[in-house]
C-alpha cells in the first residue's frame, strides 16, 4: 500500500503529464557562471579528444583488435558525455532548475546506464585482448579474428541495453511522491529512487541485480585475466619482458579503476546512506572528468596511438602545405 503524499500513476497519462525538476547546482547561484564556463570547456575538450581519438581509429586501414576495442570505447565515451552535459549546462543556465519530462527522464537514464554498462563490458573484453596477447601471444591473431572482436562489441551493446532495460522500466514503475525535485543534474539512479515512496528496500533490488551484472561480475572477470596475465609473467625470465608486456596493461588498469571506483561508490551501497551533494561531486568525475582523461591517458600510454595521431597531423601538414602552394600558383599566374 503506498504511502501518504504519493502519486497514483495512470499509465495512459504519465509520460504526458508528469515532470520532474532537475535542481542541478542552484545551491551555487555565485559559482553558476564559472561552474558553466567550466564545464563548458571540459564538455568540449572532452568531445574534441574523444573524437579525435575515433577518427585517428577508423582511419587507420589495418586495426589491431585493441584498437577497434578503443574506437569503440570513445564512441560510448562521446554519446555518454552528450546524455548527460547539455542538460547540466542547462541547469546551470536556468535559475530555478530544468525541467524533464517523464519520458525524458526514463530516456536519459536508459540511455546512460546502458553506455555506462557497455564501457564495463568493453573492459572485460579488452582485458580479455590482453590476456591472450600475454598468455597466448601465438594464438593471438586467430582467437582475436576481426569478426570475433565485432561479435564482442555487438554482445557488450546489447547486453548492457537488456540490463538498463530491465532497470528503467522497474525504477519508473514506481510511485513517486508529490515532491518531484531531483537533486541532481541528471536523472540518475539513486537521485531517482529517492522519489520513490516505499519504505522498504524492495525497490532497490532491480539496482542490486544491475549493479551484479553491470559491475560485480565484469570486474571479476577483468580480476581473473589480470591473475592469468600475473601468473604468466611470472614465468618471464627477463626483467625487461615483463616490463613490456605490464606496459600494454597499464592505460586499461587505469580507465577500469577510473571506471569502476566512481561507479561503485555511487551505486554499491543503501539507498540510507544517499547524499545528494556528495552524489553530485562524485557524478562529475565519472560524467566529466573521466571521459577527459580517457583520450590522455591511452594517447599517452599507448604506442599505437601516438603514431596514429602522428600520422594524422602530418597528413594535415601536407595537406596544409599542397594548399598554400596551390594559392601562391594561382596569384602566380594571376598576376601573368
Amino acid at each position: 500500500m503506498p504511502c501518504e503524499g504519493c502519486m497514483e500513476r495512470d499509465n495512459m497519462s504519465t509520460g504526458a503529464t508528469m515532470e520532474f525538476l532537475l535542481l542541478g547546482f542552484s545551491e551555487l547561484l555565485c559559482l553558476r557562471v564559472l561552474l558553466f564556463l567550466f564545464f563548458l570547456i571540459v564538455h568540449l575538450v572532452t568531445l574534441a579528444g574523444n573524437m579525435m581519438v575515433f577518427m585517428a581509429v577508423v582511419m587507420e586501414p589495418s586495426r589491431p583488435p585493441m584498437l577497434f576495442f578503443l574506437c569503440q570505447l570513445s564512441a560510448i565515451e562521446l554519446c555518454y558525455t552528450l546524455v548527460i552535459v547539455p542538460k547540466a549546462l542547462l541547469s546551470l543556465i536556468v535559475v530555478d532548475g530544468s525541467t524533464i519530462s517523464f519520458i525524458g527522464c526514463a530516456a536519459q537514464m536508459h540511455l546512460f546506464v546502458t553506455l555506462g554498462g557497455a564501457e564495463c563490458f568493453l573492459l572485460v573484453a579488452m582485458s580479455y585482448d590482453r590476456y591472450v596477447a600475454i598468455c597466448q601471444p601465438l594464438h593471438y591473431m586467430v582467437v582475436m579474428s576481426e569478426g570475433f572482436c565485432l561479435r564482442l562489441a555487438v554482445v557488450c551493446c546489447l547486453g548492457a541495453f537488456a540490463v538498463a532495460l530491465g532497470l528503467t522500466v522497474a525504477v519508473f514503475r514506481l510511485p513517486f511522491c508529490h515532491s518531484r525535485h531531483i537533486n541532481h543534474f541528471f536523472c540518475d539512479v539513486p537521485a531517482v529512487l529517492h522519489l520513490a515512496c516505499t519504505q522498504s528496500y524492495t525497490p532497490e533490488l532491480p539496482l542490486l541485480a544491475a549493479c551484479v551484472l553491470l559491475l560485480l561480475l565484469p570486474f571479476l572477470l577483468i580480476l581473473t585475466s589480470y591473475i592469468c596475465i600475473a601468473a604468466a609473467l611470472l614465468h618471464v625470465p627477463s626483467s625487461v619482458g615483463k616490463g613490456k608486456a605490464f606496459s600494454t596493461c597499464v592505460s586499461h588498469l587505469a580507465i577500469t579503476l577510473l571506471h569502476y571506483g566512481s561507479a561503485t561508490f555511487i551505486y554499491i551501497r543503501p539507498k540510507s546512506s544517499y547524499s545528494p551533494a556528495r552524489d553530485k561531486v562524485v557524478s562529475l568525475v565519472y560524467t566529466n572528468i573521466t571521459p577527459l582523461l580517457y583520450p590522455l591517458i591511452y594517447s599517452l600510454r599507448n604506442k599505437e596511438i601516438r603514431e596514429i595521431l602522428r600520422k594524422m597531423l602530418r597528413r594535415k601538414k601536407i595537406a596544409q602545405l599542397s594548399c598554400d602552394i596551390i594559392r601562391v600558383e594561382m596569384c602566380v599566374c594571376g598576376k601573368f
